[in-house]
């Protein structure tokens, strides 16, 4: 399954682990602000979501980090790369 698809089924939550400030100079509408820095912290959360997750960053680096970490512990996630490219989609797929 491939980004656009989990977009597209409409239950995946997306988070954004940019720092705080990124987050609020634009984010994807329906996004969640987790910075990568508290992820680490915050893994029970995320678990409680019980979706697909979509992670997105500025350009995919750090969403790949995040990525490599949750799958780790279990979690379904994809790297959707770049918060721009994922609000696109988004769009596209409302």
């Amino acid at each position: 399954m491939n980004v656009q698809e989990i977009i597209e089924q409409s239950t995946s939550v997306i988070i954004d682990v940019r720092t705080p400030e990124e987050f609020e100079r634009g984010h994807v509408t329906s996004s969640i602000n987790i910075p990568l820095k508290e992820l680490f912290e915050r893994v029970e959360e995320i678990k409680s979501f019980n979706a697909p997750i979509v992670l997105c960053c500025l350009i995919g680096g750090r969403s790949e980090q995040a990525r490599c970490y949750l799958n780790g512990r279990g979690i379904e996630c994809y790297n959707g790369g770049g918060w721009m490219d994922v609000d696109g989609l988004v769009r596209r797929c409302a």
